[in-house]
């Protein structure tokens, strides 16, 4: 969890920042001056809690009393802390550390600006559970000298870290934690608490859990050695663990059970056996080992590795992509509804078989049918719906993937977008809609593809003689949005927006519910002289039933019916603004050299949903051939969308477009795209280059590609790929050497952030042609 006051208005900063203090059991009491607070958490897999927190002078109160007993600390890294209870004041100094037992009621006192990092760990971890009696009062560990030197070392570190590890990073972390705790237990309090011979016999057992945990892994580790090693009687150390109501032999096998089920769930051991990871830790019978663990943690070793992280689980539900077992799609024989046969007809289609190459430039028309169209995926074993020659023109319907948002506006009295979206309980007419199973009962039970991928594509069309390593120009030269077919708004154009589960704001809201998917439909308006777009109305996502009875509680599905008797609608929304109309095509890409289905979501090299408002009329397109044919599709048409398309979408609004494509030969490439193996769109005034954070994913990230992609994305490496591209672009079309490229590109060529919601992150670099005088 991450949490910033400045995110809030100010009237609202206080209130926003109690409430993220009360998550980790601590309230704000009182505070000076103008409010501001930081927080970073981080949950450990055996439930230890780290908080770092950076705030104003304030006054605040810890109370644990409410959950399972934890015990805590805090190490102020900066500024000055009073922590007082009833009974003790304990004045902190930077570096030192304060600790004490969840049911104490603590006043936390920070007379100035501060930085401190608090760590809870359960009272019922195994290290600790038998190691110490409960603190009656808070205590102090001092930083210059013993425990508290090597602790305050330990916790500054997981302080500097905290935003950049992962479990298996914090796992020695874990292990360490437990005996620092321990040994300042003891070393700080047991003697006065305990008192006397008391004392001495808790000190001499905390040095005993010391040795047994240094030697687990000795498969000859018994009551005799460790006695001799202490100088005591192996019966006089038994009485030690029996005054803390265990034995010596159930005290061992319990540290190693503990530390092989660590192993069993590190991804470090992922490669050794159950039998390697026992035989470590001081097991020699796998059958009692067996045994021991299902008593202790009731189900086998086996079993508990193969079990997923619990957080693991909860991100599958939000994955966009298919989840890590899914593995890659074929097109089967069932989905003759998605694709066309060389033989059949499709209709209005000009023409579905390879035509003959002629010279002069002919036009075609290309509507949307169920047959010229494939939902949520790419792949070089579609059939083209279409052929065309180089400098041909084609005119494309293409439709938004959002129209059943609102099915009055977008869908209803428009006989072929109505064919394309129709699902009834019989069945829908588009089975797949991604590139995911065609029974997904075996992965997220959405429906046919999973909605792994959710774009509507219309194509593939070919492009007679392009091959492999050629380049493949589309001019863009109109796009003008689809009207509604529906009486009530005859004339009309409309779109829908969607701030959607996978959009960058989804866990950053402020506002009540924090997990919220809005919907804003727009009117889209472009005659007459007027080229904007206005809020209609929107409504909050709630769950949905789709024809099959599969309930949706997320916007997971594309093309979900929305039954309009569940949603409220709100017309009161974004009055006096207008938007101005960009059109452009998010979705225009060749077929990947990919005889699967690819995801049609994440961009890569060959094109595909690129989501650059600037692919619009007057721009001419780049993509280099990856398959014979090229295959072109194009689809998810918007009429505007900013750079990031942050929510998740643009404003997605069906539009039919005139293009032209144009072939250059691979041995014929010349000027700027002599060097071409990446997306460059051309302007009338610039050249703007796409970088991508795995910008040939599908080789990059191998068999796991279209999973990981959604999880090993940043604007670094995005920033890294565009800047490359645009150094060699100006080494290559302009002729530079490098330190002028790299001069060039610091202080006169923009670069933006393209989409942050496409699993493949995209940064662009645009290069204006007025720097070129020659």
């Amino acid at each position: 969890m991450q949490f910033t006051t400045n995110a809030y208005p100010k009237e609202q900063r206080k209130d926003a920042w109690h409430f993220a203090l009360q998550r980790f059991s601590m309230e704000l009491l009182e505070h000076e001056g103008e409010l501001y607070g930081e927080l970073v958490s981080f949950r450990s897999a055996q439930d230890f809690t780290f908080v770092r927190i950076t705030s104003t002078q304030h006054l605040m109160r810890l109370d644990l009393s409410q959950g399972p007993s934890q015990f805590w600390l805090i190490m102020l890294l900066e500024g000055d802390l009073v922590a007082r209870t009833d009974t003790n004041t304990i004045e902190v100094s930077e570096g030192d550390v304060v600790y004490g037992i969840g049911d104490l009621d603590v006043s936390l006192d920070f007379k100035r600006d501060n930085r401190f990092l608090m760590v809870q760990v359960p009272v019922s971890h195994p290290a600790l559970r038998m190691r110490s009696k409960p603190q009656a009062d808070i205590s102090n560990l001092v930083s210059e000298a013993g425990v508290g030197r090597m602790l305050s070392g330990l916790l500054r570190s997981v302080a500097d870290t905290i935003t950049d590890v992962d479990d298996d990073q914090m796992r020695p972390i874990e292990v360490a934690l437990p005996e620092f705790i321990s040994t300042a237990l003891m070393s700080e309090a047991s003697t006065k608490e305990l008192g006397g011979a008391a004392g001495v016999r808790a000190a001499l057992l905390e040095r005993i859990f010391q040795t047994i945990e240094m030697r687990l892994s000795d498969p000859e580790l018994n009551l005799h050695q460790v006695a001799k090693e202490h100088n005591i009687s192996p019966r006089y150390l038994q009485k030690l663990f029996e005054s803390v109501g265990d034995s010596f032999g159930h005290f061992v096998k319990l540290r190693r059970l503990e530390r092989c089920r660590l192993d069993l769930r590190s991804p470090l051991h992922a490669q050794r056996s159950i039998s390697d990871i026992l035989f470590q830790w001081g097991f020699n019978d796998s059958a009692s080992f067996s045994r021991a663990f299902r008593e202790q943690y009731d189900m086998s070793p086996r079993e508990y590795r193969r079990m997923p992280p619990e957080d693991e689980t909860d991100a599958e539900v939000l994955q966009r992509g298919r989840p890590p077992t899914a593995k890659d799609q074929v097109i089967e024989p069932e989905e003759a509804e998605d694709l066309v046969d060389e033989d059949d007809d499709p209709g209005d289609v000009e023409s579905v078989a390879p035509v003959p190459v002629r010279r002069g430039a002919r036009h075609h028309y290309l509507p949307v049918t169920p047959e010229t169209i494939h939902w949520g995926h790419f792949s070089s074993s579609l059939k083209p719906v279409l052929t065309v020659e180089s400098g041909d023109y084609v005119t494309v319907e293409t439709l938004t993937h959002h129209a059943n948002d609102d099915h009055d506006r977008m869908v209803q009295g428009d006989q072929a977008v109505e064919d394309i979206y129709r699902w009834t309980a019989e069945g829908k007419t588009i089975n797949r809609r991604g590139a995911g199973a065609l029974d997904s009962s075996s992965s997220t039970g959405r429906g046919a593809g999973e909605g792994f991928g959710v774009h509507i594509c219309t194509g593939p069309i070919e492009i007679a003689g392009a091959e492999p390593n050629d380049i493949v120009e589309i001019r863009i030269l109109e796009l003008k949005p689809r009207t509604s077919a529906n009486p009530k708004y005859a004339g009309q154009s409309f779109g829908s927006n969607a701030a959607a589960y996978w959009g960058f704001q989804y866990n950053d809201l402020l506002t009540e519910p924090k997990h919220r998917e809005v919907i804003t439909i727009y009117e889209v308006e472009s005659e007459m002289g007027r080229s904007c777009a206005r809020a209609v109305y929107n409504y909050r996502w709630t769950p949905q039933t789709d024809p099959f009875g599969v309930v949706h509680e997320l916007y997971d599905y594309p093309g979900l019916p929305v039954d309009t008797s569940t949603i409220e609608k709100n017309y009161d929304v974004l009055r006096n603004i207008e938007i101005p109309v960009r059109p452009h095509f998010g979705v225009i890409g060749l077929a990947p050299p990919h005889t699967k289905l690819v995801d049609s979501i994440p961009p890569g090299n060959f094109g595909g949903n690129l989501d650059n408002w600037r692919i619009a009329p007057g721009s001419s397109l780049f993509l280099p051939v990856g398959v014979p044919g090229a295959l072109l599709s194009l689809g998810d048409p918007h009429a505007s969308q900013g750079d990031s398309e942050l929510c998740g979408t643009a404003i997605e609004c069906s539009m039919t477009a005139l293009i032209q494509p144009i072939l250059h030969r691979a041995s014929e490439k010349m000027g700027h795209i002599r060097d071409l193996d990446y997306p460059l769109l051309e302007t009338s005034d610039a050249w703007v280059i796409f970088g991508f954070s795995h910008p040939n994913y599908l080789k990059e990230l191998g068999s796991s590609a279209q999973s990981d992609i959604y999880k090993k994305s940043s604007i670094d490496l995005a920033m890294r790929d565009a800047f490359r591209k645009a150094r060699r672009f100006l080494m290559t079309a302009r002729d530079l050497d490098e330190d002028e490229a790299i001069s060039l590109l610091s202080v006169g060529v923009d670069f933006g952030i393209t989409q942050v919601v496409n699993g493949n992150w995209g940064v662009h670099a645009i290069i204006r042609k007025e720097l070129f005088t020659a």
